[in-house]
């Protein structure tokens, strides 16, 4: 049987990105140091979504290097039950929706985009009553 496990994306503040992360409705699961020839080389955190154990991985790397986010990457998306609790939580970080949400067809769900500190795109999708 295959299962999805997690998704992991590559982080620079990971303080800046556990707020962000939780403002999202995400948990936070732990985390544990990578160490090679008794040096930390990185730190992976794990955060859990519902009822669904450790669906994300950020992984900081202690060396100080950047990251580009590259042509490839899309965006992850995120069912949040009310869109606008969700983006106030984010402004109070300083996080602001791409542009206000909207539905792509008529009757259809709410949504928008925001970034999270390291710039990558996190789509928000409206899935409440």
């Amino acid at each position: 049987m295959t299962q999805f496990l997690h998704t992991m994306v590559r982080i620079t503040e990971p303080v800046r990105s556990q707020a962000f992360y939780e403002a999202l409705g995400f948990t936070y699961a732990g985390d544990f140091d990578i160490v090679r020839d008794g040096e930390v080389e990185a730190t992976n955190y794990f955060f859990s979504l519902g009822d669904q154990e450790y669906v994300l991985e950020l992984t900081y790397n202690h060396d100080g290097r950047v990251y580009d986010l590259g042509t490839g990457y899309g965006h992850i998306a995120v069912g949040v039950d009310d869109l606008d609790a969700t983006l106030d939580r984010l402004r109070e970080q300083g996080i602001e929706p791409e542009r206000e949400p909207y539905s792509v067809r008529d009757g259809g769900s709410r949504l928008t985009f925001v970034r999270d500190p390291d710039e990558y795109r996190i789509e928000l999708i409206e899935r409440g009553s």
